[in-house]
């Protein structure tokens, strides 16, 4: 079985709505493992490369305004996370951002800092999504 990268993304999900704060990027890893080899048949090993990072990737979009990109690093900043790579565009109206970022220095988990800058989209009336970068590598292998 060749699982889409949409079946992975929903079983990605349903683990870490049942891990809930148990969701490390660890145990959903292992979760999504296990589910696609029950479904599969098939078992799968870790490849090199494979290791988990400490490593997100940050998605911004909406309207375009002054202080979006200060806001969002400012946020970033004060969670003593480590801007990696960051590629922005405004198209008309329409501001769009990707960042890497490197999280493992901060003291907060994951989830705390995803319901911050979900807080600091609100904010600034854009929406912003925080992905740990395993959940990409993980889909794109399969």
């Amino acid at each position: 079985m060749k699982a889409s990268e949409e079946e992975i993304r929903k079983i990605t999900f349903e683990a870490i709505e049942v891990l809930g704060a148990n969701a490390s990027p660890e145990a959903v890893k292992e979760a999504v493992r296990k589910k696609l080899e029950v479904e599969s048949g098939e078992t799968f090993t870790a490849k090199p490369g494979d290791t988990t990072s400490g490593r997100v990737i940050l998605t911004s979009f909406g309207l375009n305004k002054p202080g979006i990109v200060a806001g969002v690093t400012k946020a970033l900043s004060e969670n003593n996370c480590d801007i990696q790579d960051l590629s922005q565009k405004i198209m008309g109206d329409f501001f769009t951002m990707i960042m890497i970022v490197d999280i493992s220095a901060s003291q907060k988990e994951l989830k705390e800092i995803q319901t911050e800058m979900a807080k600091i989209g609100e904010e600034l009336k854009i929406k912003i999504y925080l992905q740990h970068e395993d959940v990409f590598r993980f889909m794109h292998r399969i």
